[in-house]
């Protein structure tokens, strides 16, 4: 890697949310000459298996308030203020060009100093309401790019819409031909997120044994559970005679999403932007407690598109999600219709579009 080469430091917090959008404008920066660094924490550093090896990853110091007791809350401004200061220190000597924030708490030191060293610095944001992170850096920033429109924006804060960046085993699949439903195998794709995954656990299994003889018969289901939800799940599917893979994460889910008949999903920013660039049936169940209830804005497109069928949180029961599962399964003309209808939300370009912002950038700050 050329060292002169200018530096990219991207900073996103330990969610696939934040890392995947963040992985794939690290791969469009790298091809376009770059160095690249991502600042996260160790939960973020689970999510760069994927990440390009000549990306540098490096892990600092911050923290929640929404996790542990009296005495870790009472630490969290200092733990931050460590961070802060330590990514400052690195900076100093780095130099980069720009800095990119993708969200999340440990987003806070890279963004926080860039702010202090007066670097060029943006934010993308994933979601139709901005995070906290995000929103606590919004006024402090060259630049917000917005991956759902219309986002939710402080007022006097202009966005630009780029759309959420998909990652290049995403893209290797995009508009993959649909196999509609049929009297063959059929395979479900079942993806709960890393928050608010229980509740698919809870229903899904119950909603696919419950399913016609006929279709069921054809089915086979991969299910991502949290694990401590595993093993009741894989017991469930293995008592009904149901052909199942349930794992804690798919580190293949491009493989599955473009091989999958349907998708049953949270509609975290990512999945919606993998469902739409891949193009498949699915049917979504905004969590309910995300920020500002913006997995129902995130899904908002394709259901308006006739893409996706909505179940909020508070509706979803067994025969509810077990009579949507045959309406698609059992309607070839319709799914195909849905997969046709999720490619016209999908943003492809996304990862490029961004790019282009973070040149801009770099560019602007030379004159």
């Amino acid at each position: 890697m050329n060292q002169n080469a200018p530096l990219l430091v991207i900073a996103a917090g330990g969610t696939g949310g934040h890392m995947f959008p963040a992985q794939a404008l690290a791969e469009v920066m790298l091809r376009r000459g770059w160095r690249v660094k991502l600042s996260t924490d160790a939960r973020g550093a689970r999510y760069t298996g994927g990440f390009p090896h000549s990306v540098e990853i490096e892990q600092i110091s911050s923290a929640t308030f929404a996790r542990g007791g009296l005495l870790a809350k009472a630490l969290v401004p200092f733990r931050v203020l460590g961070g802060i200061l330590g990514m400052t220190s690195r900076m100093v000597r780095d130099r980069p060009r720009v800095v990119v924030g993708f969200g999340g708490y440990p987003a806070i030191p890279a963004m926080g100093a860039a702010y202090l060293l007066r670097l060029p610095r943006m934010i993308h944001e994933q979601n139709g309401i901005l995070g906290r992170v995000n929103r606590l850096f919004a006024s402090r920033v060259d630049a917000v790019a917005c991956g759902t429109w219309p986002t939710d924006l402080p007022e006097g804060i202009e966005g630009h819409h780029v759309g959420n960046p998909v990652r290049g085993a995403v893209l290797d699949r995009a508009g993959a031909a649909y196999i509609a439903p049929g009297d063959y195998p059929m395979s479900v794709l079942v993806m709960g997120g890393s928050q608010g995954a229980r509740i698919l656990s809870d229903m899904v299994p119950g909603a696919i044994a419950s399913l016609p003889a006929e279709v069921l018969s054809n089915i086979r289901v991969s299910h991502q559970a949290r694990d401590e939800d595993g093993a009741r799940v894989t017991a469930f599917y293995a008592e009904h005679g149901i052909d199942a893979d349930v794992q804690p994460f798919f580190h293949d889910v491009p493989r599955r999403m473009s091989e999958a008949q349907l998708v049953i999903s949270r509609s975290g920013a990512s999945s919606v932007a993998d469902i739409s660039v891949i193009g498949r049936p699915s049917i979504l169940i905004p969590f309910a407690a995300a920020t500002g209830d913006h997995q129902n804005a995130n899904a908002r497109a394709l259901v308006e598109a006739g893409a996706a069928i909505l179940i909020p949180e508070n509706r979803l029961d067994v025969p509810t999600l077990a009579e949507q599962i045959a309406m698609v399964l059992t309607n070839p003309q319709g799914a195909e219709m849905m997969a046709r209808a999720a490619l016209t939300c999908g943003k492809p370009d996304a990862a490029q579009a961004l790019s282009d912002m973070v040149e801009a950038l770099a560019e602007k700050d030379k004159t």
